[in-house]
């Protein structure tokens, strides 16, 4: 096996133009496809993910051209919508590979169908709950099948999902689970309900689905954790959109840059939607120096805001991050423990046992991989409410770990790498492409040894 090997860096210094938000990339394909009307997607992201978002609107009959940009992995995508009612029957089932995204969003749309779909999946989506969207989904009319499973926990569903859809009914749906996906699914299904359909967060999520519908002019209330969506409006593209660039993958240069002394990055463009900058909130109590410049424009101020993000090496103290905060850094955790190994004192993440079922079970990798990099790190409580307790220690080391096949373990190590004393070497970081292709490049430009 080959390992991809990361010496201690001395610094980051320099300014970064980052690939535009995965979230919200996958949710201007989904909702420009069942818009009227052609969409121009700038600083798309070509990340495996997205591509299979785009893949599978392809095989529903949508045209989706794509114009890579020299220079970069980004690209301009054109999306000719046919409107809510124009995806066609695909001749053969669809394969999502490990987007989750992908999955869950699509089913929500898939549930308003006249035609019968199968969605399929690759093996570490494969064993991800899916009950949480089927449930809510077959509420409102459809008719999905699954693998079923029974366990210690209960019933429950994996891919693949055959949705034979059809007309659908509005529904009032208090979530048992804080989603952005199940979210996202049942507001998409709701758009073809005949009446008003309700969700109910029991902790706000990233609000990127609702966002963009209020930009396609749907008709669309947020008050609060409640959303109420009606249906049997045409959607209108905006005509063109620019994707700030993705808060989940500038985490990593934010926490390297924190880490690292005599370390000055420049982030341009970075989302700054208050639903996912739960890691710079999160930081800045720690400790961190991080300034925030919001870029005026007329488009961001009526679809994301963004900005520029200046962070400066600090010193970081040990915080408690409540279960509340969770949701807007939820796939930040992973570097966010990094962070906690370099800060003086105690750090407790609350209520993170959703990590449990994400592309692998995240408390696992991470635990595991910075124990062997010598971190003091202690899991509490049952599978579904549990909480980690990091204690700083004097210098992380070098060590062998793993990826587990997990980009946001792979590219969090590498951070926890360059930080440490030594050499450290991952047995496999070609997941990265999942979500950040050009995470290495970008990061080799940043390093000072």
């Amino acid at each position: 096996m080959k390992f991809f090997c990361v010496p201690q860096a001395l610094c980051l210094k320099g300014e970064v133009a980052l690939l535009g938000d995965k979230s919200i990339a996958h949710r201007c394909i989904i909702v420009s496809a069942i818009a009227k009307g052609k969409t121009v997607i700038e600083n798309f992201p070509a990340n495996q993910d997205c591509l299979f978002t785009i893949s599978a609107f392809k095989k529903l009959g949508i045209k989706i051209r794509q114009a890579p940009r020299k220079g970069d992995a980004a690209s301009v995508i054109t999306v000719f919508g046919k409107g809510l009612y124009g995806l066609e029957k695909p001749p053969q089932p669809i394969f999502v590979g490990d987007s989750g995204t992908t999955l869950r969003l699509l089913s929500g749309v898939l549930a308003a169908q006249s035609f019968e779909v199968t969605l399929k999946a690759a093996s570490s989506l494969s064993r991800r709950p899916m009950l949480r969207v089927t449930g809510p989904l077959r509420m409102m009319g459809a008719a999905i099948s699954a693998r079923c499973l029974k366990g210690s926990a209960g019933h429950e569903e994996y891919p693949p999902l055959t949705i034979s859809g059809g007309a659908l009914r509005p529904i009032t749906y208090q979530m048992p689970v804080a989603s952005a996906q199940v979210k996202s699914a049942i507001l998409l299904a709701g758009l073809y309900a005949d009446g008003a359909t309700e969700v109910i967060e029991p902790i706000a999520t990233r609000d990127h689905t609702e966002r963009i519908l209020k930009l396609f002019k749907a008709e669309i209330q947020v008050k609060k954790n409640t959303i109420v969506i009606r249906g049997g409006r045409q959607l209108l593209s905006p005509g063109k959109i620019y994707l700030p660039a993705d808060i989940s993958s500038a985490s990593f240069f934010i926490v390297a840059a924190t880490i690292l002394p005599n370390s000055r990055v420049c982030i341009k463009k970075a989302s700054l939607n208050p639903s996912r900058t739960g890691i710079i909130r999160v930081l800045k109590r720690m400790g961190a120096d991080i300034k925030v410049t919001r870029s005026p424009g007329r488009q961001v101020a009526r679809y994301e805001p963004m900005g520029d993000i200046i962070v400066k090496s600090s010193k970081l103290k040990g915080a408690l991050i409540k279960k509340h905060e969770i949701p807007s850094l939820i796939d930040e955790l992973p570097v966010l423990m990094v962070a906690a190994c370099f800060a003086k004192g105690k750090t407790r993440l609350k209520g993170i046992g959703e990590l449990r079922v994400k592309e692998t079970d995240r408390i696992k990798s991470m635990s595991e991989n910075l124990r062997k990099m010598g971190a003091d790190i202690e899991v509490i409580g049952g599978r579904g409410a549990q909480d980690m307790v990091i204690r700083g220690v004097e210098a992380l080391k070098g060590a062998r770990v793993k990826s587990f096949g997990d980009h946001r373990t792979a590219m969090s190590m590498v951070v926890a790498g360059l930080g440490a004393k030594g050499k450290t070497a991952i047995d496999d970081i070609s997941c990265v492409n999942k979500s950040f292709p050009g995470f290495g490049h970008i990061l080799s430009k940043l390093i000072v040894r």
